[in-house]
């Protein structure tokens, strides 16, 4: 019966994680706790093979498309993989229930995040015209050169400390991040919604396999395997459902479908985390 289970849970998350680029791995580990019966540790070092083989299989389907940068991704990823080590590591020593109590939280800021970036769209990009002194170029050309600089530090910034932020969630939780990657893409690297997307998914792909491989070379988890393999399976075969719904159904109600289900599931589960601690 729980075999059976993962099929539709896993179609799901890779649904959400194709279409949005964000959110289906924040479900993956409370699927596996709540629906699938897995030990939250367990669960979390389970979660980065599925949302890392779920990642890697959208940027193939996204990259077709034309909507993934490579190179960036790459780059972002690499940053963050000291904190995918670190969060990997932080992770054994909590307890199951302190460590599910953590995640009703991420859950929340997760769905905030999403919401949030729904209702503010980015603005048009300097090469459409005004707007110079935001990215360094167009307007007036003293005005360019002065602020270039300056924008580039804070462009900086900006990516180094999304991409660490990212890696250490990816390393803890076992989860990808985008929440986070997305609207760093968008406003730190002026990528457009769509690519930022498509890129995501080879951060979280990279940050998943930097933060397993940490994991299975400090920690003992007792893996399900079969469990692993027909959820993985399910997954990429829904993120490749969920780039064809991206292309179709609109973002937003997408959106805000999802950050109402995750802001549901995290009250389940801070309840039942917190009865525990009681």
């Amino acid at each position: 019966m729980t075999l059976l289970l993962a099929l539709p849970v896993g179609v799901l998350i890779g649904l959400s994680l194709g279409a949005l680029g964000a959110g289906g791995s924040i479900l993956t580990v409370p699927a596996l706790v709540y629906l699938l019966g897995q030990d939250p540790h367990a669960a979390t070092t389970m979660s980065l093979v599925i949302v890392g083989v779920s990642a890697l299989t959208g940027v193939f389907a996204h990259r077709r498309a034309g909507r993934v940068r490579l190179g960036q991704g790459l780059a972002f990823g690499l940053l963050g993989s000291v904190g995918s080590v670190a969060g990997a590591k932080a992770s054994g020593l909590v307890s199951p229930t302190v460590l599910l109590l953590g995640f009703s939280g991420l859950m929340v800021l997760a769905a905030v995040a999403m919401l949030a970036r729904r209702r503010k769209r980015p603005e048009p990009t300097p090469s459409t015209g005004g707007g110079g002194d935001v990215a360094g170029v167009g307007g007036d050309g003293d005005v360019a050169t002065i602020t270039r600089p300056k924008a580039g530090v804070a462009r900086s910034v900006k990516v180094v400390v999304a991409a660490t932020v990212v890696g250490l969630l990816t390393g803890f939780f076992g989860v990808g991040g985008g929440f986070v990657v997305v609207p760093a893409l968008v406003l730190a690297l002026g990528f457009d919604g769509a690519t930022a997307v498509g890129t995501s998914l080879v951060v979280i792909a990279l940050n998943s396999a930097v933060a397993l491989s940490s994991r299975l070379l400090t920690q003992t988890t007792a893996v399900n395997w079969p469990l692993l393999g027909l959820f993985v399976a399910a997954a990429m075969a829904g993120v490749l459902l969920g780039n064809r719904v991206a292309s179709r159904v609109s973002p937003d109600r997408l959106t805000t479908a999802f950050g109402i289900m995750l802001v549901l599931i995290a009250g389940y589960s801070a309840v039942q985390s917190i009865t525990q601690l009681v």
